[in-house]
């Protein structure tokens, strides 16, 4: 199953509209997580809000998560060594305030956290492959972080 989960703030019709195209072509269901905006996919079924515990439940049974730049799930792919498929929403389009999902998008792909697509083409090459996850992270920082923390604190106190 590909799990898609774009927010609850703000439609993404843009991606919501590629999937349903590309989705005839998957021998795979996917089920989305995502506001509803005027786009209305055919093949895919489409839920506004999943409950934190059936989220869960639904993030780890996912072969594939496919989402917008958000931290939370990029952070939530990679404690749980889900391979994550990252699709930027771009403000000069009129999808979000500013440009940060696209310059985090190019983070996370520069240093191989994650699948970043910008466009159909490159969104249907990645669902048509078996993807692996890229980097697994730990559930706290780790021990040289909060090291140069606690030197960078003690030093400036």
């Amino acid at each position: 199953m590909i799990f898609v989960t774009i927010g609850t703030q703000i439609p993404f019709d843009r991606l919501i509209e590629m999937l349903d195209r590309i989705a005839p072509e998957l021998d795979e269901e996917i089920y989305a997580q995502a506001l509803r905006g005027k786009y209305k996919p055919k093949h895919f079924k489409l839920i506004d809000f999943i409950e934190p515990d059936e989220f869960e439940k639904v993030f780890a049974q996912a072969r594939l998560i496919v989402a917008h730049a958000g931290m939370g799930t990029i952070l939530s792919a990679l404690r749980n060594s889900k391979p994550l498929v990252i699709f930027p929403r771009i403000a000069l389009i009129g999808e979000h305030r500013n440009e940060h999902q696209r310059a985090t998008a190019l983070m996370i792909k520069e240093n191989k956290y994650a699948y970043v697509a910008t466009n159909e083409k490159e969104l249907r090459e990645l669902l048509h492959m078996d993807l692996r996850p890229l980097k697994k992270i730990g559930e706290f920082a780790s021990e040289s972080l909060v090291k140069s923390l606690k030197d960078f604190i003690d030093f400036n106190v």
